[in-house]
């Protein structure tokens, strides 16, 4: 039996730039599938009253100092946009979209290097969104009009709804069976539930 792992995302995100570089060759290892979950973390931290923005400046800096220290452990070439943070509903959108032509998880990738390691601001603009569909192979006109499309808008809201019901409150929320584990420092504790899972 395929062992499956939902994962919900949202690319302004940046502990999900590093729980995606991370979960990709665990998900390998153990044979699991990752349903990517592309969900609006606005829409939910707005459900719950909470502001990223006015926790504590000392706290604020040490995540950014936090971040590095990770981007170093793993080598990875994260670095902080000068944009930040921006509006991602296209972005979301463009990655439900993708899965009509087999290029989701292509796509997210992609949306992650070019904001978070090509510090590409502009990631939340069809014109950029456009260039990265036409590189998968898929025509950029095409692509834009399936985002725009009522069934891919109200997958979205739909997506977002279910994060909120399922009791996901940030990203990323790795999900096995009913198991919740938020952030990407929690891939040891994944880990562990995939062996269990044979």
């Amino acid at each position: 039996m395929t062992k499956s792992i939902d994962f919900y995302w949202d690319l302004g995100s940046t502990n999900t730039y590093f729980a995606l570089k991370l979960i990709l060759p665990l998900a390998a290892r153990y044979d699991a599938q990752i349903n990517w979950h592309a969900f609006n973390l606005g829409h939910v931290f707005q459900s719950n009253r909470y502001v990223l923005m006015d926790e504590p400046k000392a706290k604020l800096r040490n995540r950014r100092d936090d971040l590095m220290r990770w981007a170093k452990r793993y080598d990875l070439p994260f670095r902080m946009p000068d944009q930040f943070p921006i509006k991602t509903s296209r972005a979301l959108k463009g990655a439900i979209a993708m899965r009509q032509w087999g290029l989701e998880q292509a796509f997210i990738e992609a949306i992650f290097s070019a904001y978070w390691e090509q510090n590409i601001g502009t990631i939340g603009e069809y014109s950029v969104l456009r260039g990265i569909a036409e590189d998968l192979g898929v025509d950029p006109t095409a692509f834009e009009v399936a985002c725009e499309s009522q069934v891919v808008r109200e997958a979205l809201i739909e997506s977002s709804d279910s994060a909120l019901a399922r009791g996901v409150f940030g990203a990323p929320s790795i999900m096995i069976d009913d198991t919740l584990y938020w952030g990407k420092d929690r891939m040891e504790f994944v880990e562990a539930q995939l062996a269990a899972a044979g």
